[in-house]
């Protein structure tokens, strides 16, 4: 190939495996994905401090099959896509205006984040109580495992992230009325409900899992009362407009059993990081996490111990995670906010802040630990700030 078409193109120069405070590396003459290199440049050009083995952290939504329905698509990633993943997985859906993900039920929990769109969710528990709500961008729900359940895009559609506590779940293997049906003799359907068999001539022979309905009147028209009652414990959440922790660098919302008592098996945080900030660096003492990426970019780099560190880049529809108590932070890389998801299986949300320890700790002995002087011993804050941003500090790239 030419030599100057190897430097540059339409988009600018092309990166090479060299870093610039050491001049480590060289050119890359041989096959490469340019649009993968530039969208991970600290993978491509580590920083000086990483070292060791890591597994990978990292996976993106636009590496997975998508199935496609007449009402809408899904996607996941779970143990089979991404190994390190054991504790939870993730589904991406869409619905179409009136498209329905079908009555069914997991043995999992499940829950869920909006993301675009609105939808409606109807429920009904083993007591015979029932469930309907709307749910809008920034709403999430949860569904406790064998509690059955639909979904079904309103007017504009929608599209949601699914979370299940259970890394090799798989939504194409779920439990759904259409399924079951199916797979039921017609006499035996007929016992069940006291009718003739030919009220089940039409009923699919397969499962259905989305399909194409007509977009739902009010909710107010689609309640059906039940003589037990509605569900004491709302399986609804309006994580977004939740009064957010705000710090020098962002905000948090956290949402655990504490605010939303029906979560029992999963914890989360939206996390907001603005240009020049950095969720700080902490470790999680209960859990794995798991992390969804929905807007902007960023880096992180993963403590593991012995000298092991490992930093992936991440941009939105990425799936992060980070192994029980590894140290680790998220560094907003772009120009615009980092919003993420952080995901635990928990009933609760925790996190250990280093800044804190430190803060809280015999100033004598982190000063010895650490061979440190009064700069920042005196930079030390007791008070836990998630998300940090100090002027002149910023990222900058490599």
């Amino acid at each position: 190939m030419e030599g100057d078409l190897r430097n540059q193109t339409r988009n600018g120069p092309i990166p090479e495996p060299i870093r610039r405070s050491d001049g480590a590396g060289n050119v890359d003459r041989g096959p490469r994905d340019i649009m993968r290199d530039r969208e991970n440049p600290n993978m491509f050009v580590p920083p000086v401090t990483d070292s060791g083995l890591l597994p990978n952290l990292k996976f993106s939504f636009s590496d997975t099959h998508m199935q496609l329905n007449n009402g809408g698509w899904s996607r996941e990633i779970t143990v089979r896509d991404f190994p390190i993943a054991t504790t939870l997985a993730a589904v991406n859906m869409s619905l179409t205006a009136g498209g329905v993900r079908e009555l069914h039920w997991h043995q999992q929990a499940e829950w869920a984040y909006m993301l675009l769109g609105s939808a409606r969710i109807t429920s009904v528990d083993q007591m015979g109580r029932n469930f309907i709500a709307d749910i809008s961008e920034g709403d999430l729900w949860y569904f406790p495992p064998g509690i059955p359940h639909s979904i079904q895009g309103l007017e504009d559609g929608c599209e949601f992230l699914l979370v299940f506590d259970d890394g090799s779940f798989s939504d194409l293997n779920t439990l759904s009325i259409s399924d079951w049906f199916a797979h039921t003799p017609k006499e035996v359907l007929s016992a069940n409900f006291g009718v003739p068999e030919t009220a089940f001539s039409q009923i699919p022979d397969d499962q259905v899992y989305i399909y194409q309905d007509q977009v739902p009147g009010t909710i107010d028209g689609q309640k059906v009362p039940s003589p037990y009652g509605t569900i004491p414990l709302s399986f609804k959440h309006r994580l977004l407009a939740q009064t957010p922790l705000r710090t020098s660098g962002g905000s948090v919302r956290i949402v655990d059993s504490s605010n939303f008592p029906i979560s029992k098996t999963i914890a989360a945080a939206l996390v907001e990081v603005e240009p020049g900030g950095m969720r700080e660096l902490h470790w999680h003492p209960n859990n794995d996490e798991w992390q969804y990426y929905l807007a902007g970019q960023g880096r992180m780099t993963v403590f593991a111990g012995n000298g092991v560190a490992r930093t992936f880049d991440y941009r939105a529809g990425d799936v992060g995670y980070v192994p029980f108590a590894y140290g680790h932070y998220i560094q907003n890389t772009g120009e615009q906010s980092l919003w993420l998801l952080e995901m635990f299986k928990s009933d609760r949300f925790v996190d250990v802040s280093l800044n804190q320890w430190m803060a809280l700790t015999a100033r004598e002995l982190v000063q010895s630990n650490l061979n440190v002087g009064s700069e920042l011993l005196d930079a030390l804050r007791k008070q836990k700030w998630p998300v940090v941003k100090y002027p002149g500090y910023g990222y900058e790239p490599k």
